[in-house]
């Protein structure tokens, strides 16, 4: 094989490395980035729970607050006078240090409203409760039933209680109302407390806020943690205005339930619409803030409808979005970590398969070239032994006329006779090998024919205008694949017995090509797989042969674009076909 067909092979080979490496690298990445992203949904699960739990937790200790406001309710009404015209504000002062309130306001029903008739505090006097929805409703549920059915907030007998929430009289604060009526009296006991105490106190310790922020601390990788409202959140934050003219925010309806959405996307509220829709993680990999980030949009069902977190009309929501903003920089640098070990290995597998690849090609090539050698040695032997016949039978040319002058001198003549018919047939035969007409071949064929005498072998060659073709093959080339498919041949016949030892070797010129025939006995050639028998290393003789006869001869065709071809023309004989265009 030349050095130009090498080099290529090498570079098939590197390319082919390359590509499968390649391959290899990003297939490698995406499984790296996919099991990460899996990593990052595992946090995002327990983040869900903990909230969750916390968010439970807060619900819980709430309720406890509105059966806490129900007893001081109770208490209220058993040291008020029924009659609201007979109760003044200073005793509702005197009961909201005792019962450890924030303050205490009665509500009287009008004939078109509801207004807070009285209180500890001077702001909620005279304030109507009309437009306050659904608040009005279950006030109007508790003067006509002494009980709410509506679905908000809790419900106790005769009492109902609403989440924290703004304060009306002062927006700048955040309470949370208890509402009792039994019908003993004839307004409803509103005793109230605020954020800032034992709520604010829960929250700071065990609330979501808190958790979020620890969860913030505690993983350098997490930017930022919302809990949003799908329903509002489109919308913007919820607000009316009071009857002092000051602007009220309604803490169940705000957008960001609890968290921070500094981290914002033009698509945040198609995202978090799509996650609440479908119920299923929505997730966005962005650029915000100059920082290379994962969004991730996570629907959480909330089992029991609460209070706290309400849509646009005021009725309880049953999902909420919670989202996590990833830092993908911190999940790059593991992710290049993994690769640059992979790289290595990949690096390192590359450069073993070059250098076997190379060693293996510089293994057959040395392999190769011993054999060229052998064949150029062998050419030179058969040539040089053509023409020691040559001049041996020039030598002795003088011996064998000296001899016929004697037989005939003593008048021997079937002595003479048999001498020269013996002389004779030496001389046609070493005449038709010369008369071959191309010393490669003439040299071949003698050498192959001194070989066949002592293997029993019955060798006969004919060839045909061989001496008037501009061959266009190389010398050598033509003697190695003559050579070694008559070798082939000599192989297959030896296992035979004498009388069966038969092999024919024919070379003509026909229109067009270059024809030479190996023919030989042959009893297993059913055995043979044309497909295989030339590859290199493959044979059916025993383990002394290497296989690579046939292949020679089949790469030096394809070399000259010829073809070889096994032919079955008759029982138990096979024929090699060789066919060179010229």
């Amino acid at each position: 094989m030349s050095r130009k067909v090498w080099l290529l092979a090498v570079i098939l080979m590197t390319v082919i490395l390359g590509v499968n490496n390649t391959i290899y690298y990003f297939t490698t990445k995406n499984s790296l980035e996919s099991n990460l992203r899996q990593e990052l949904e595992s946090i995002a699960k327990q983040i869900e729970i903990s909230i969750e739990l916390s968010r439970s937790g807060a619900e819980v200790y709430q309720e406890q607050i509105g059966r806490e406001l129900r007893a001081a309710s109770i208490a209220a009404q058993f040291a008020l006078n029924p009659q609201l015209d007979k109760v003044t504000n200073g005793q509702l002062a005197e009961l909201r240090e005792k019962l450890d309130l924030l303050d205490i306001t009665l509500l009287q029903r009008t004939p078109d409203n509801i207004i807070l008739a009285k209180s500890s505090d001077p702001g909620q006097i005279g304030l109507q409760t009309k437009t306050w929805d659904p608040w009005y409703d279950a006030f109007t549920q508790l003067f006509d039933e002494s009980r709410v059915t509506i679905d908000w907030g809790q419900t106790l007998d005769h009492f109902w209680s609403g989440p924290f929430e703004f304060s009306s009289s002062d927006t700048s604060k955040v309470n949370k109302w208890g509402y009792y009526y039994d019908g003993t009296t004839d307004y409803i006991i509103d005793p109230y407390i605020s954020y800032d105490g034992r709520q604010q106190q829960y929250d700071e310790k065990t609330g979501v806020s808190h958790l979020i922020s620890r969860t913030l601390n505690e993983n350098s990788s997490i930017l930022e943690i919302s809990v949003i409202n799908p329903h509002t959140f489109p919308l913007g934050p919820t607000t009316t205005v009071t009857e002092k003219g000051e602007v009220l925010k309604h803490m169940t309806q705000e957008p960001i339930i609890s968290g921070s959405n500094e981290y914002k996307h033009e698509s945040d509220k198609d995202n978090v619409r799509l996650a609440h829709i479908k119920d299923e993680y929505v997730w966005l990999d962005t650029e915000l803030k100059d920082k290379h980030v994962i969004k991730l949009y996570i629907p959480v069902s909330i089992d029991n409808k609460v209070a706290s977190m309400v849509d646009e009309n005021g009725d309880p929501i049953d999902r909420y979005i919670l989202t996590l903003v990833a830092d993908y920089k911190s999940i790059q640098d593991k992710l290049d970590k993994q690769l640059v070990h992979i790289g290595i290995i990949v690096a390192i597998v590359t450069l073993l398969s070059l250098l076997v690849l190379y060693l293996t090609f510089a293994s057959h090539r040395k392999s190769e070239d011993k054999l060229v050698r052998k064949a150029q040695e062998t050419y030179v032997d058969e040539v040089n032994g053509l023409f020691q016949s040559i001049r041996a039978q020039r030598h002795d040319f003088m011996n064998h006329v000296q001899m016929i002058h004697s037989f005939a001198q003593m008048n021997r003549i079937d002595e003479l006779m048999r001498y020269t018919e013996e002389l004779t047939g030496e001389i046609r035969q070493m005449n038709d090998i010369i008369n071959i007409g191309n010393p490669a071949i003439a040299a071949l064929i003698r050498s192959k024919i001194s070989q066949a005498e002592p293997l029993k072998i019955q060798f006969k060659a004919d060839f045909t205008d061989i001496n008037k073709l501009e061959l266009g093959v190389k010398s050598l080339d033509l003697t190695r694949m003559l050579g070694n498919l008559i070798d082939n041949a000599f192989d297959e016949v030896q296992s035979y017995a004498e009388e069966r030892r038969c092999v024919t070797v024919k070379g003509c010129q026909q229109e067009g090509y270059l024809e030479f025939v190996v023919h030989n006995i042959c009893d297993n050639r059913e055995q043979l797989d044309d497909h295989r028998i030339f590859d290199p290393g493959y044979s059916t003789k025993n383990e002394a042969h290497n296989g690579l006869g046939l292949a020679i001869v089949k790469s030096i065709v394809d070399q000259y674009k010829g073809t070889v071809k096994i032919v079955q023309n008759e029982e138990d004989w096979i024929s090699f076909i060789i066919r060179i265009p010229h």
